[in-house]
């Protein structure tokens, strides 16, 4: 039951996260993005990790999705579809996220290949944070880096390149 309750939501969430970024409506893949983020958080629910889970669900789909929603009513970005601004870049953006994920892919096998997955013994804040913090320190350091790449990646695209500021 467990595995089969995975499956689906991996499968919700693998197809939810691929419409996120073919949406053409920013709108709409803000809302791609909470289905993804609300089916992980099922996929640690079905590993009976419901204190990730839970907090999955308060603080990625309660709060970033909505710090999101609220960014763009705020603002004047345009919701409406842009093709012109997405369509010739695909193709690169393949290539780069191919890339990068055989990079990331090549680096878990070389730091972990040989390694055996230490289960958590129960769901509890104490175990988890015991296991986060001891076992897989080094992981969640990298995913820390990798998201502040993103994070300024995100802010260097976002800069329009027509503007000079003197």
């Amino acid at each position: 039951m467990t595995t089969a309750l995975f499956s689906i939501a991996g499968a919700v969430a693998l197809f939810a996260s691929i419409m996120v970024v073919t949406s053409r409506r920013i709108v709409h893949a803000a809302l791609w993005l909470v289905v993804a983020l609300g089916a992980v958080a099922g996929c640690f629910g079905a590993l009976h990790a419901e204190l990730v889970a839970l907090v999955q669900i308060l603080v990625y789909v309660g709060a970033i999705v909505v710090l999101v929603l609220f960014a763009l009513m705020l603002t004047k970005a345009p919701t409406n579809p842009l093709p012109a601004l997405t369509t010739h870049r695909s193709p690169f953006a393949a290539v780069v996220a191919g890339v990068l994920a055989v990079l990331l892919g090549a680096g878990v096998v070389v730091a972990f290949g040989n390694e055996k997955v230490k289960p958590v013994p129960d769901g509890s804040a104490e175990a988890i944070g015991n296991a986060v913090f001891r076992t897989w320190v080094l992981p969640f350091e990298v995913l820390s880096v990798l998201l502040l790449a993103a994070l300024i990646g995100a802010i260097v695209l976002s800069q329009r390149a027509g503007k000079k500021e003197d």
